[in-house]
């Protein structure tokens, strides 16, 4: 019996937040090894791809609220993974930028992710991963256009 339409929409999405989660616990467990925990290894792979960010666009970019950012930088601070400068063109906003180790710690996170990622997939699938990402793109296009519309 072929699923309808809508069936395999809904498997299509439940598909994908199973293995969202999967690969988030698997991550979690990597990134805990070098005594991160994921947002933080956010933060350092979100800066490593700036030079600097906005403490409220960072907060954005992660969906986390501004004390909570807040605290977490503070502690990544007191690592010695980034630090906040004054941003010159707005005195009133704290711009994050990395310190050396934390690019160290960035450079050693983005290898790994790039080493996880790649477990996942064998060379038969790139035809299906081009296709598996262009609708992923074009359903993310639809849900802005959505969130923009009252």
């Amino acid at each position: 019996m072929s699923q309808t339409s809508t069936e395999l929409q809904i498997a299509f999405i439940e598909a994908l937040g199973v293995t969202s989660r999967k690969m988030r616990t698997l991550y979690n467990a990597r990134v805990a090894e070098l005594g991160l925990t994921f947002s933080r290894a956010r933060v350092l792979t979100l800066l490593a791809k700036s030079e600097s960010c906005n403490q409220s666009a960072l907060a954005c970019e992660l969906e986390l609220e501004k004390p909570t950012l807040v605290r977490m930088l503070d502690r990544m601070a007191e690592l010695d993974l980034i630090e906040r400068v004054p941003d010159p063109d707005d005195r009133r906003v704290n711009l994050v930028r990395l310190r050396p180790h934390g690019k160290a710690m960035a450079e050693r996170l983005l290898a790994e992710r790039a080493g996880f990622i790649g477990t996942f997939f064998v060379p038969e699938d790139e035809e299906a991963l081009k296709e598996a990402t262009s609708l992923l793109h074009a359903i993310v296009d639809r849900i802005e256009r959505m969130e923009r519309e009252p």
